[in-house]
C-alpha cells in the first residue's frame, strides 16, 4: 500500500536579493541551475528542485526571508564542507557538532539571513 505523497518536489527559500541568491546557491554551494525568472530561480539537488524565491518588503509574506528552514541537506563529509564554504565566506552559527543519535549538524547562514541544516553521518550511520 502507498500513501497519497510519492516524493518531495521541491523545497522554496524567501530572499529579499536573488541576484546575490543565485551567486551565492549556484556559485558558493555549486547547486546547478535549471531556471529563472526575475522572480525565482530553481536549482536542481539530486534531482529535487531548490526553489529560491524574490520577496519583496512589502508582501505580507516577506517575513518568511531570513528564518531557519525546516529541511536539511546530506553532505558526504561535513567537516570538508564546513572547511570548504567557510573559506569561501559562508557564515556558519557554529562548527560542526556530532548529535546523540549518531549524524553531526552544522548551520549555516545564507546572504539573506535563511539558515539551512547541513547533515553529516557517521560510516556506522550509512551502512
Amino acid at each position: 500500500m502507498s500513501g497519497v505523497l510519492r516524493s518531495l518536489s521541491a523545497a522554496r527559500i524567501f530572499v529579499d536579493d536573488l541576484e546575490r541568491a543565485r551567486r551565492f546557491y549556484g556559485g558558493v554551494l555549486e547547486l546547478r541551475e535549471t531556471a529563472t525568472t526575475p522572480g525565482w530561480a530553481v536549482f536542481d539537488i539530486d534531482g529535487k528542485n531548490l526553489v529560491v524565491e524574490k520577496v519583496p518588503p512589502d508582501d505580507p509574506e516577506h517575513g518568511l526571508v531570513g528564518r531557519f528552514l525546516a529541511v536539511s541537506f546530506d553532505v558526504d563529509d561535513i567537516d570538508a564542507a564546513y572547511r570548504d564554504l567557510t573559506a569561501k565566506g559562508v557564515s556558519f552559527v557554529e562548527p560542526p557538532e556530532k548529535q546523540a543519535w549518531g549524524g553531526t549538524l552544522a548551520f549555516l547562514r545564507d546572504p539573506d539571513g535563511n539558515t539551512l541544516t547541513l547533515v553529516g553521518y557517521g560510516p556506522e550511520m550509512t551502512e
